[in-house]
């Protein structure tokens, strides 16, 4: 297992995740708690050290069965996370009660790692309003030894991330991002990487594998990549992609199996960094996975001045790629995003003049990505 070092601990490279643990029958709700208790313990016999949990996962069940299966090894031996719930809004004056509840789940008596989950844009402004509570309470269990080290989640955009770093930066150890090779520019996580940089705070991953997506490539695309490394797996290319990123320290994997897992640990036995040939392939096959789905939007905002209603096309475009390219049932982002718009700037709001396709360089069909927007989102 490779290890990096944060702040004179030693961290597993790889994490393991639980939102995506076995489950009976297909019901998130129900874990197979013999299944994920087995890859815990194969975890941390092959070296894992950094475990993953939150409020929401599994239905509320995750946190419990993590705190049951870690329960057997001495606490001083594996790292916990836990996440406050700022994803639903009506928890943002509940910090001590879901806090106190948390450790009470885990059965622990204070978090290696403790973040705001999922600042975005639909939560920034109540994750920076005091009137809540949430950081100085937060800051508070650090204090008191409950809270070893506290950081963030993030799946909003570089302006969210930066609001949330300009008020509480300096309290940030650490940052967890959805970062893989498509998303390196497609959500432009290089730039949230190098803000991220820029004050300081290293990086956590989340979604290497972009659930999945990245395994189930074009046979086209796997052949380039055996041409490069024969022995190498398709499923591997991800991790040695984020091998190659010195600002990553923690890599987190969902892992729904034993099977996974052992996998996952193999391509962590080793760093296996890419070299530019490598790297500039891998980024090419990204380039050509969203070209697929993605409208070749500029943003050059030409749209937006002919808009008789006002619309961000740009921004709406760019959150129709995203949800057009994910897919699923982990397709939250636009729809997350959308909840800080008003609803009269939604793509419903489009009446379909056109005046934006006549001025377009690109020649999008904007009015029809708009409809096909709305109904994709139940508008």
């Amino acid at each position: 297992m490779i290890y990096k070092d944060f702040k004179g601990l030693k961290l597993s490279a790889l994490g393991m995740g639980a939102m995506r643990l076995p489950v009976i029958d297909g019901d998130d709700s129900k874990i197979d708690v013999s299944a994920a208790e087995k890859m815990v313990d194969y975890a941390i016999k092959n070296g894992v050290n950094y475990f993953d949990t939150a409020w929401g996962y599994h239905n509320g069940h995750s946190e419990e069965v993590m705190g049951k299966a870690l329960s057997k090894y001495p606490r001083n031996s594996y790292f916990l996370a836990d996440k406050f719930p700022g994803y639903d809004l009506s928890n943002m004056d509940k910090v001590e009660e879901i806090f106190e509840a948390q450790l009470k789940k885990c059965g622990v008596e204070y978090f290696d790692f403790y973040l705001f989950h999922n600042v975005c844009e639909m939560n920034i402004d109540d994750y920076t309003n005091e009137k809540h509570g949430i950081f100085s309470y937060l800051i508070k269990q650090k204090e008191n030894g409950r809270i070893k080290h506290l950081g963030f989640s993030a799946h909003g955009g570089i302006d969210v991330m930066e609001r949330f770093l300009k008020a509480y930066g300096s309290e940030m150890e650490f940052c967890q991002i959805q970062l893989n090779y498509v998303d390196w520019s497609f959500q432009n996580a290089k730039g949230k990487v190098e803000l991220l940089k820029k004050y300081g705070i290293p990086v956590w991953v989340m979604e290497p594998l972009r659930g999945g997506k990245l395994i189930d490539i074009a046979e086209s695309d796997v052949d380039r990549l055996k041409s490069l490394r024969p022995d190498e797996k398709t499923a591997a290319w991800p991790f040695r992609f984020l091998q190659s990123l010195p600002e990553v320290v923690v890599t987190l994997s969902g892992m729904s199996n034993l099977e996974q897992l052992k996998e996952n640990i193999l391509v962590f036995d080793e760093n296996k960094a890419l070299n530019d040939e490598e790297m500039n392939t891998i980024l090419s096959i990204a380039d050509g996975m969203i070209s697929k789905t993605a409208l070749p939007c500029t943003a050059c905002h030409y749209c937006v001045s002919h808009c008789p209603k006002g619309l961000d096309i740009p921004s709406l475009l760019s959150l129709y790629n995203e949800h057009c390219f994910t897919g699923g049932t982990f397709n939250f982002i636009a729809p997350m995003a959308l909840m800080a718009v008003p609803k009269e700037k939604w793509p419903s709001a489009c009446i379909g003049c056109r005046s934006c396709e006549a001025v377009c360089p690109q020649q999008i069909k904007i009015s029809e990505a708009m409809k096909d927007f709305s109904e994709k989102l139940g508008q």
